[in-house]
């Protein structure tokens, strides 16, 4: 019993690659000319994650999903308004409770669309709608590419914010290449599943390129001289609460509604967590190196803890007795 909770805790070892890279540049970082070419190859290494991004993105499972449209409805509300605002009501809290150079990160974070796969992976552990999750999840992150970048502007704004133009430069550098995706996914979707394997390690070292570019961008401007190891332990407790908070008002909202357990589980997980996958590509591209290392640093604690909590709620959603239909 003891080997199996500690299996639900294991630490994601993806996570780990991304705090050495964040290590790395911390120790080395990117310079000068150096800096210049790493952060053009960046910018083709985000075109590439959002590339892949819309070629394995499934159009059926989101049309398919479109008879729950009150789930997927609650799922975007929670995703991309309950959330932001939770974040607002965090960052406004005085300094000694959240520090204010991680303001920008935490709104960040609270912007960002939901995960794809951890999301599936847990509402089919937990016995949950399995094909609601995917098209749920699916639809957060079609919509994610435009609606994380439009958030961050306007709730950025009184902080500097990004600018019209800027916007729309964000949103082609990451819409184009996820909208080419999709145009080819009818001719390139069968070459890209058959190769699904070598091309994650490719999208996934792409995101370890983007973040040991932010990163460094981050120590050149001297940007970790004002965070104090009492500031990361804040952080690590905000998160936990932001996640709590969102839980519960999500478990919350699906039962108030009148949703069946299995909906429940999808708009739960669905609707709480947060990409890491995409949040590292869209960070270097809305904010300047200077700040894109740090605005990173509350969606690294904020994903490990989501992941350890997700994993312990599937497993007791699991263990319920089998009353009603997989689906709902």
């Amino acid at each position: 019993m003891t080997k199996g909770r500690l299996g639900r805790f294991k630490p994601d070892w993806y996570l780990v690659l991304i705090l050495l890279m964040a290590a790395a540049a911390a120790v080395l970082p990117a310079r000068g000319e150096a800096a210049v070419w790493f952060g053009w190859v960046t910018k083709v290494a985000i075109a590439l994650v959002f590339f892949l991004h819309g070629s394995r993105l499934s159009r059926e499972a989101v049309i398919g999903g479109l008879r729950h449209w009150r789930l997927h409805l609650l799922v975007l509300a929670c995703t991309f308004g309950l959330f932001p605002l939770l974040t607002l009501g965090v960052v406004a809290l005085p300094a000694w409770i959240t520090p204010p150079e991680l303001a920008t990160g935490i709104v960040f974070l609270g912007c960002l669309p939901s995960t794809v796969q951890s999301s599936i992976a847990f509402v089919g552990v937990a016995r949950g709608n399995v094909p609601a999750a995917v098209a749920s999840a699916s639809a957060s992150n079609l919509l994610g590419v435009f609606l994380t970048p439009l958030l961050v502007g306007v709730l950025l704004h009184a902080q500097g914010g990004i600018s019209a133009e800027s916007f729309w430069a964000i949103v082609g550098q990451l819409l184009v290449p996820f909208v080419a995706g999709q145009l080819l996914r009818p001719w390139i979707g069968d070459w890209v599943k058959a190769r699904n394997g070598v091309l994650s390690k490719l999208d996934r070292g792409s995101i370890l390129l983007v973040v040991y570019t932010a990163f460094s961008g981050a120590v050149v401007a001297g940007v970790w001289s004002m965070l104090s190891p009492l500031d990361l332990i804040r952080l690590l407790v905000i998160c936990a609460l932001l996640l709590a908070a969102i839980l519960g008002l999500t478990l919350f909202a699906a039962r108030s509604l009148g949703f069946s357990k299995t909906d429940e589980i999808a708009i739960v997980f669905c609707g709480s967590k947060k990409s890491l996958a995409s949040g590292a590509p869209m960070a270097a591209a809305i904010f300047a190196p200077a700040v894109a290392g740090v605005a990173l640093i509350p969606l690294m604690i904020f994903h490990q803890i989501q992941l350890m909590a997700c994993a312990a709620i599937a497993q007791r959603y699991a263990q319920r007795p089998d009353t009603e239909p997989q689906n709902g």
